[in-house]
């Protein structure tokens, strides 16, 4: 822990109200107090859990706990603020959000925009996986899935709200007024707190071992692991709903406080009998001194809830880890709905990967409970459960079913490819350490106690790690870094960016009139073929946008532009050669219009699609790219099953029915915190901007976005779509490419040329494409079924007039046979039937090929354990040279020139006389 300045915790309301600061005899950690009595602060692991016995208000649910906390801090003037998505759209270097603060993140706390009130109170949904291995067995201390009430200052230098007394004078008032806590009972223990590049002094809040609330003081940034003060100072505070329910109800587990009725309906579902009560009571009692990171603490935890429950040490680690996994679904199925019912798709990266690594642990431990049910089953039973609360679980539940009930299909494909993956990587390593278990998972989706039971099957054993998903979470906690409207990496020299920067914003005449063809500015500074003027009509590159072409001319001399770039607020045109000017200089632009309308029809089609697909596949399909050309239009979007023709119909159909419709579209500057009250974080279907105020697009009464691109004024002038290709490029998300326009007509124009070559290629008459090409296949499919019933009686002609004549050596036998066939493959699996009938049988076909020699020789699996062909064919090539290789049961050999099959025969035979 940091050393902190004692005087950073001593506060005016403690000596008001009597509470003294002691140092733990145990822990050794300071704390503040009423109560003479206590040597330790009232937190795990200094003390058990005992808050089953501390005097409260009874019974609050998880919904009544929340509304009672933002019920009273509305009373002390604080504005209660809607939760955000568990998924973080707002943020691009985070996928969950994982506390309160994160709704205020970077954007509010950098100082950049104000919050949307002050003071505030919220409780907002969060979720975090790093403990995701540790749910269950400390029957609540660890969840995946929680909300964290919280009420939230920001000071600025100019306006103080409140600090430290009043933060630490409500939390006492809650607590002792709100949930009627003896003023005695409750600790308020001194910590640190450091996240996101923050940290600051806290108080961590705890009645009964149970730590009830967080209380912290944001006023440092973290550079270079040291401390700056910041201007804004900020109250971050954490109040655990879950375990406010649990505190009041007191039951042996959290779980039961959290999902009530559910416990016992997941208990019957997953065929999980009920424990013994003594145990449960025992295991309540230690639960807070266990540390499931440390397996001495484990055995430990359960030698103890054994001594306490009279039972012996076995039977009570079954129990409780049973109990432990029946919690661990619970508590995963309900975070699985909350992620899908906020839009995420499961996939192989980003937050769908999130998503994918909680249902395959959920699924893993049923199966370790033999249960049978389908997960799918579990989720809709948390959904229903969970609807008051969270409306978009309704709204959303087909989607939701429908994505678990396809990632069960595919977790038991994975199940069943299992063991010829892990043999594959046990080929190529000897052994498999924690770095294979996880590139295993990451990449194959095979759980790390299925490959290690493959592997020590095959006799090399490998311990998993106790907190494997855990470790695999925390590697896929976010994105590497923030883009913002798309503009990071320019291509230009460093040394150019630099210069740029220098320069003030550049008028961006693009946006106050895309339609403009030709300007006229001055020229703020060249460097070699590099201009930043005053003013510009050149879109950059950025938006998923590509920048404009054009010419400038200066002095009496014409540039060619060929690449726009925005540097910070500067626009950087790039021309063919370098440019002879001078600061001041008039210089006069002309952009390649008939290629910006082109991708002006592509961009605003592009938001009219992402919102069509938002209505007809679902409201979880999100744009996860996007890019818009001359050419054409692309968009990468997230769905969970590869898209069907009629997907694609009535995708066209819709976008086509708006383009009819001539809606309107315009452009807006709003105040982002008013941008997301009132539109949603769809808007942030381009990226995020780090900016106060947003660029929003309006497309009327169907789509709004924050965007930085060059857009038409009426739906109208796109003129017409078709969507060109569409394709799963990844798991979990879809491509579609398409055209717009002109680039319609362009794209049936080269349909129809395309349609006349296949024509003129099967020699069918115009209109009789179709059928004349049908009529092709059925003669193919006949062909090929000829050519199998030839080439099973070629290989058995090869057995009836050759295999007793093959040569024998040392017990193995020897054949080559001149193949008619040419093709490799077809060669190949001749070979194969060859020596599967005859495991004893090394057979070579010859295959002559434009005066060279081509041989393939296969083993049978009795001649493989005796010698390898690799091997065999090296002998081989010192003779004859040529090129050749192999290994096992299989491998050819090239040689230039011709060689007859019984010389092939002859060379094998001798070769075996040297290895056998």
């Amino acid at each position: 822990m940091v050393e902190v300045d004692p005087a950073e915790y001593k506060l005016e309301f403690f000596r008001e109200m009597g509470f003294v600061r002691k140092e733990g005899t145990r822990c050794r950690e300071a704390f503040w107090t009423l109560n003479p009595e206590f040597s330790e602060p009232q937190d795990t692991p200094c003390v058990e859990y005992w808050f089953d016995k501390v005097k409260s208000v009874s019974g609050m649910s998880v919904g009544e706990a929340r509304e009672a906390f933002l019920s009273f801090f509305e009373k002390h003037g604080h504005t209660r603020v809607p939760p955000r998505p568990v998924v973080a759209r707002w943020r691009e270097d985070l996928y969950l959000t994982i506390a309160s603060i994160v709704v205020f993140q970077p954007h509010v706390t950098s100082g950049l925009v104000p919050p949307p009130a002050n003071p505030l109170v919220i409780s907002q949904p969060s979720i975090r996986l790093e403990d995701i291995d540790n749910v269950g067995i400390t029957i609540g201390r660890h969840l995946t899935s929680f909300e964290m009430a919280a009420h939230h200052a920001f000071n600025y230098p100019d306006r103080q709200v409140y600090w430290k007394e009043e933060t630490v004078r409500l939390a006492f008032e809650f607590f002792t007024q709100v949930l009627g806590i003896p003023p005695e009972l409750i600790v308020f223990k001194e910590s640190w707190w450091e996240g996101g590049g923050n940290a600051g002094p806290s108080f961590e809040v705890a009645v009964g071992g149970l730590e009830l609330a967080t209380l912290v003081f944001m006023k440092y940034r973290v550079v270079d692991g040291r401390y700056e003060e910041i201007p804004l100072k900020i109250v971050d505070t954490g109040y655990g709903v879950e375990r406010l329910a649990w505190f009041t109800q007191k039951t042996p587990t959290a779980f039961h406080a959290i999902y009530g009725s559910l416990v016992d309906d997941f208990r019957r579902m997953l065929g999980v009998e009920r424990p013994d009560e003594n145990v449960m009571r025992a295991a309540f009692r230690v639960a807070g001194f266990l540390d499931p990171e440390d397996p001495e603490s484990l055995r430990n935890y359960y030698q103890t809830v054994a001594s306490l429950a009279g039972g012996d040490v076995e039977t009570v680690r079954s129990i409780l880890t049973r109990e432990a996994r029946l919690y661990s679904i619970l508590d995963h199925t309900k975070t699985i709905a909350l992620m899908l019912g906020d839009g995420i798709v499961p996939s192989n990266s980003g937050e769908g990967y999130l998503a994918r690594l909680v249902m395959r642990r959920a699924l893993r431990q049923m199966s370790l409970l033999n249960a049978e049910v389908p997960l799918a089953d579990l989720v809709e039973r948390q959904a229903r459960f969970w609807m008051r609360d969270f409306p978009q679980l309704k709204e959303n539940l087909d989607y939701i079913l429908d994505a678990v009930s396809l990632e069960e299909e595919r977790f038991r494909d994975v199940l069943r490819k299992a063991r010829s993956i892990v043999e594959r990587e046990l080929k190529r390593k000897k052994r498999l350490g924690v770095d294979d278990l996880i590139r295993l998972y990451d990449s194959m989706g095979v759980p790390p106690e299925i490959a290690a039971e493959i592997a020590t099957s095959r006799g090399a054993p490998v311990v998993v790690p106790h907190n494997f998903y855990s470790l695999v979470a925390a590697r896929h906690r976010g994105p590497e870094k923030i883009r913002g409207y798309g503009f990071d990496e320019t291509g230009l020299p460093r040394d150019v960016e630099e210069w740029a920067r220098r320069f003030g914003e550049t008028r961006r005449v693009f946006h106050e009139d895309p339609y403009a063809k030709a300007w006229k500015a001055r020229v703020l500074g060249v460097k070699g073929r590099y201009l930043v003027a005053d003013s510009t009509i050149f879109y950059p590159t950025g938006g998923g946008q590509i920048h404009d072409t054009g010419v400038i001319r200066v002095n009496n001399q014409q540039y060619r532009i060929i690449d726009v770039q925005k540097v910070g607020d500067a626009i950087v045109h790039v021309a063919e050669r370098e440019i002879a000017a001078e600061p001041g200089d008039e210089v006069w632009m002309e952009i390649d219009w008939e290629r910006r309308y082109s991708i002006m029809r592509h961009h605003t089609v592009t938001h009219v699609l992402i919102a069509a697909a938002r209505r007809v596949l679902g409201r979880h399909a999100w744009q996860a790219g996007a890019e818009k050309t001359e050419e054409k239009g692309r968009l990468d979007i997230t769905h969970h099953r590869p898209l069907t023709r009629d997907d694609i119909e009535k995708l066209e159909n819709v976008v086509n029915q708006v383009i009819r419709e001539r809606r309107r579209v315009w452009e807006d500057m709003v105040d982002k915190n008013v941008a997301e009250e009132k539109y949603g974080f769809t808007i942030y279907q381009g990226g995020v901007p780090m900016e106060k105020k947003l660029r929003l697009v309006f497309v009327e009464d169907w789509d709004v976005e924050a965007c930085f691109g060059t857009h038409v004024r009426n739906t109208g002038e796109i003129g017409g779509f078709k969507i060109i290709s569409y394709s799963r490029i990844q798991d979990g998300v879809v491509r579609l490419e398409y055209v717009a326009g002109d680039r319609v007509a362009i794209y049936a124009r080269e349909l129809e040329e395309r349609l006349a070559r296949i024509g003129d290629a099967v020699k069918a008459p115009r209109g009789q494409e179709e059928a004349r090409v049908k009529g092709l296949i059925a003669s193919l499919e006949q062909a090929r079924e000829d050519l199998k019933r030839y080439r099973d009686y070629w290989v058995k002609t090869i057995e009836e007039a050759y295999i007793s004549r093959a040569r024998r050596v040392n017990g193995v036998k020897v054949l080559a046979v001149e193949s008619l066939e040419k093709d490799r493959r077809t060669v190949q699996e001749m070979l194969r039937k060859l020596t599967s009938r005859h495991e004893d049988l090394i057979a070579a076909l010859v295959v002559e090929n434009e005066g060279n020699t081509q041989v393939e020789i296969a083993a049978g699996p009795k001649a493989a354990e005796k010698v390898d062909l690799g091997a065999l064919v090296k002998i081989v090539m010192k003779k004859v040279g040529g090129r050749g290789g192999g290994r096992g049961s299989y491998a050819s050999l090239r040689v230039e020139g011709r060689l007859s099959a019984d010389k092939v025969e002859e060379l094998l035979a001798d070769a075996l006389e040297n290895v056998l």
